[in-house]
């Protein structure tokens, strides 16, 4: 009986077996340059799970001829670090010692100081992944010794040539001759969402199941939550939800949030709902993207089922909330003016120190004095216009009081 994941079993071994990433590791890609030239050195890797983080820094290991040892931050501790970096005092760590530590945002920041003591005596080449933005969990100082590199979701035909090769490593393993079409393989793949180590554990439990031919049947078995929603059914769900918000209907707000939670929707519902905020809520409750922020990422750090709790409390507060969306309104109506090409060169005088005529609003009356800022060919036009919400009536309200000529009449 085989004990060991199809998944570990059919890690790619070289750049060229790895999906999706080309732009890292196609014959352009950035990472493949560098490690062919010889040069290794710290990075990061972020991205969603099953996207090839763990398997590029096992490749990059097998090229640079240093000692590779992998840690997982969620159960390391600063002593499995001390005695890696020990190492570089026998022959065994004497070409160099790299250190792959997984899901570097449980480390805390202490911890992420200690382990920068080794990097920056040269102990320790590292390539740390996460799943989160690093610029929110890595500790400043690594992040500005190291090179970022993004790993995005797998799209799903990208997926199928992975796929293809665990089909055929099992039929081989089992001797014996089942099938499965490609349009099945694209199936698993749009189920698992870009995450190329699920697809092939689902893959797998299909493969056992079916009786010759693996069918949507076999595949809905083991990911019985993707239910057969396709890419329409996914965006169509995310605008019904937008949707509801926006026209403050608390009810059809709560029904969508529990759909795309029980179909495993946690990145898409955190993402729109932090559109949402700003869109559509905006100037009215400035600190309603704040607290969807929060709610956001307090749910990626639940995950499900938990994780519905904080969502369905940022999605309410939004469908709840005044509207506004003079901000979004304001953005689009000065993209229109740059796409026409004009507001080409700005006023000299907020340009630089050299050149005269900038007058400094604290040196006058309510730290405020009429001048020009939008270059000259569009400065009388009109982006923003103050939404009919009390936040942003007050903000008006300050800007007449304090005098402002331009905003005086402005509706």
């Amino acid at each position: 009986m085989r004990n060991t994941q199809l998944a570990d079993i059919m890690r790619p071994k070289s750049f060229d077996e790895i999906v999706g990433q080309s732009h890292l590791f196609g014959e352009r890609g950035v990472v493949r340059k560098m490690v062919s030239a010889g040069r290794i050195n710290n990075m990061i890797f972020y991205g969603p799970p099953g996207t090839g983080k763990t398997t590029a820094a096992s490749i990059i290991a097998e090229n640079s001829g240093m000692v590779f040892h992998r840690l997982n931050a969620t159960t390391a501790t600063l002593q499995d670090v001390k005695d890696i970096a020990n190492q570089t005092n026998n022959v065994f760590g004497s070409g160099g010692i790299l250190l792959y530590l997984d899901e570097i945002q449980y480390f805390n920041r202490k911890q992420q100081q200690s382990l920068l003591e080794y990097i920056e005596d040269g102990r320790i080449t590292l390539i740390a992944s996460t799943t989160e933005n690093p610029h929110f969990y890595v500790y400043n100082a690594i992040i500005s010794r190291s090179s970022l590199f993004e790993f995005k979701p797998v799209k799903a035909e990208e997926c199928i040539p992975a796929l293809r090769r665990a089909f055929d490593y099992l039929n081989k393993n089992e001797n014996d001759n089942k099938t499965v079409e490609d349009d099945i393989l694209l199936y698993i793949a749009k189920s698992t969402k870009g995450d190329v180590r699920h697809a092939i554990v689902v893959l797998e439990n299909a493969y056992y199941a079916a009786d010759g031919k693996i069918t949507r049947e076999d595949v809905d078995s083991f990911n019985p939550s993707y239910g057969g929603m396709n890419d329409d059914d996914h965006y169509d769900l995310l605008s019904c939800l937008q949707k509801s918000i926006r026209g403050s209907d608390p009810d059809a707000t709560a029904f969508y949030v529990a759909k795309l939670a029980s179909l495993g929707e946690l990145d898409s519902l955190c993402r729109r709902l932090q559109v949402i905020a700003s869109e559509d809520i905006g100037l009215a409750y400035p600190m309603a993207s704040v607290i969807v922020r929060s709610c956001c990422e307090s749910a990626r750090e639940l995950g499900f089922p938990e994780a519905r709790i904080p969502l369905i409390n940022a999605a309410l507060m939004l469908a709840t909330s005044p509207k506004s969306n003079s901000a979004y309104m304001a953005l689009a109506a000065a993209d229109e003016d740059i796409k026409l090409g004009l507001g080409v060169e700005c006023p000299r005088h907020l340009q630089s120190p050299l050149f005269r005529g900038y007058k400094y609003p604290h040196d006058y009356k309510n730290n405020y004095i009429e001048q020009q800022y939008l270059p000259s060919d569009i400065k009388n036009n009109i982006y923003y216009r103050f939404g009919e919400n009390k936040t942003e009536q007050a903000a008006k309200a300050y800007a007449e009081s304090i005098g402002s000529i331009k905003y005086k009449d402005k509706k």
